[in-house]
């Protein structure tokens, strides 16, 4: 029973401590305590500790290194001045002075209520293993609508970033009024007594959008918490861990799918704070954001390369292929995961006119279809004619091209007469069994005077339709007429 209660309904000291299970004394100090107006005690009173003479000397520490010294590290110090407790109880007395220290120096967050169309913020995190490569998360976050956007890189340089803003800002449908981020080199050079100096690339990339670049003050990433709570929840979900058992990702492929996955699933469900869907409240934020320029900022289709007089681009060591129409332009080349993409920008705007995979220096990647025909080589030259009787040959099907091919290549003689020979023989048979008779000459290397007359009267006296085979008189088959000594030498025995 209660001790107050008990002495409520006892109205004695005793019969109270003997309800409520304690000393008489204890009721006697609840019930002065009360009639005084104090709050009641709720627990015994502290009695003193071995560490308590020790306690001036913590805070102080713990003053000295703002919040930031380690309990066991302070347990050495005063171990060394006398203290004979344990470790435990210097680490409780520690994290008390700890706490008590931070309690009038913790910032207060004042709410921030943004504007549709006004603010987006961006941030990176580190991504799992694409393919054994180590990637980068874009986390891109637009702050009235919540609306995220994740994106995988291999790096962090001007193309990249570039390039994933882009595309960002034509996955949410419209360009902000700012674009907050951290203090990367890509955007802010130095600080000259605290005011940001921007990367003029930078400054060119928000011209060309219509927004502004803005950067939140160094080592304050609390300025940008959307952006850091995207980085947060894309790798609780992306990235390979104890919690969500994922394997590596095989392929660059297969991470930009998984990206696009998570944010089209936290964009499909409500929010925690405004409890409706962010790609619900994109479509109201869309009008009031700019529209995106129909080609992307150059610098972010990647550096530029000169097209050579063989239609290829140097990158990163490797050599890749392009149109022979752009050879002696400039072109853009980025690479994207696994592959090499090469934009030409052109009178009608920026077009990808190549894709590769990456290759190494030495192997080049060459695409047939990048090159017009190629001329014959010396090992398949085409007959081409040069005079009426020249033609007039040709003229009597492939066979008669196959035959001056192979009689050139064996040396004949006097080929110009045997092909007169060969049209007045196909005025005679018919072009067709001329042709037939030529391309069988060729391939059996008949090349001499009277061959191709031998193979046409053949063919004319041959049954339509039947093979010609050798008779039994002329078989080139062994008898067996040798055998028969055999059989004298068995008598003889």
């Amino acid at each position: 029973m209660n001790i107050l209660e008990a002495y409520d309904l006892t109205g004695s000291l005793r019969d109270a401590a003997e309800l409520a299970g304690c000393s008489h004394h204890t009721v006697a100090r609840y019930v002065a305590e009360r009639e005084r107006g104090r709050a009641v005690p709720g627990g015994p009173a502290r009695r003193p500790g071995v560490i308590d003479e020790f306690l001036p000397k913590l805070e102080e520490l713990v003053e000295r290194s703002k919040g930031k010294i380690r309990a066991d590290k302070a347990h050495q110090k005063i171990t060394a001045m006398g203290y004979a407790g344990s470790e435990r109880t210097t680490r409780r007395a520690v994290a008390q002075a700890k706490a008590a220290w931070s309690a009038g120096r913790r910032r207060v967050h004042r709410p921030w209520i943004p504007e549709p169309g006004m603010w987006a913020q961006y941030d990176f995190g580190d991504g799992p293993l694409a393919g054994g490569v180590t990637t980068i998360l874009f986390c891109f976050w637009l702050a009235w609508s919540r609306f995220r956007v994740v994106l995988p890189l291999l790096d962090k340089s001007q193309p990249s970033v570039q390039s994933a803003v882009d595309m960002a800002l034509r996955r949410a449908g419209g360009v902000p009024a700012y674009l907050l981020t951290d203090n990367e080199k890509t955007v802010t050079v130095e600080h000259v007594a605290g005011i940001p100096v921007r990367n003029p690339a930078a400054v060119q990339f928000g011209r060309y959008y219509g927004l502004t670049v803005a950067t939140c003050v160094p080592y304050d990433p609390a300025s940008k918490g959307g952006s850091e709570s995207t980085v947060k929840i894309a790798k609780a979900d992306l990235v390979p861990t104890d919690a969500n058992l994922l394997e590596e990702y095989a392929s660059f492929a297969e991470l930009e799918a998984a990206c696009l996955g998570f944010c089209e699933q936290v964009n499909a469900r409500p929010h925690r704070i405004t409890r409706r869907a962010p790609a619900e409240m994109l479509t109201e934020e869309r009008a009031r954001l700019h529209p995106v320029p129909a080609a992307p900022f150059t610098a972010a289709l990647g550096v530029t390369r000169k097209v050579d007089g063989l239609s290829l681009v140097m990158f990163e060591g490797g050599q890749y292929s392009v149109p022979h129409e752009l050879a002696g332009q400039v072109v853009h080349v980025r690479r994207h995961g696994g592959q090499v993409v090469i934009t030409h920008a052109g009178p009608a705007g920026p077009a990808e006119v190549a894709r590769h995979l990456v290759t190494t220096p030495g192997s080049p990647r060459v695409d047939d279809a990048h090159y017009p025909p190629a001329p014959p080589g010396p090992l398949n030259r085409a007959p081409r004619p040069r005079t009426s009787a020249e033609a007039q040959f040709l003229a009597i099907g492939d066979g008669a091209a196959l035959w001056l091919a192979e009689a050139a290549a064996a040396g004949a003689c006097r080929v110009r007469a045997k092909m007169a020979t060969a049209v007045q023989l196909a005025a005679l048979h018919g072009a067709a069994a001329a042709d037939q008779a030529l391309g069988q000459a060729a391939a059996a290397g008949r090349f001499a005077d009277g061959d191709l007359a031998a193979i046409l009267a053949h063919q004319a006296s041959a049954a339509a339709g039947e093979p010609s085979r050798a008779g039994e008189q002329s078989s080139l088959a062994q008898g067996t007429g040798g055998w028969a000594w055999h059989g004298g030498q068995e008598a003889a025995r």
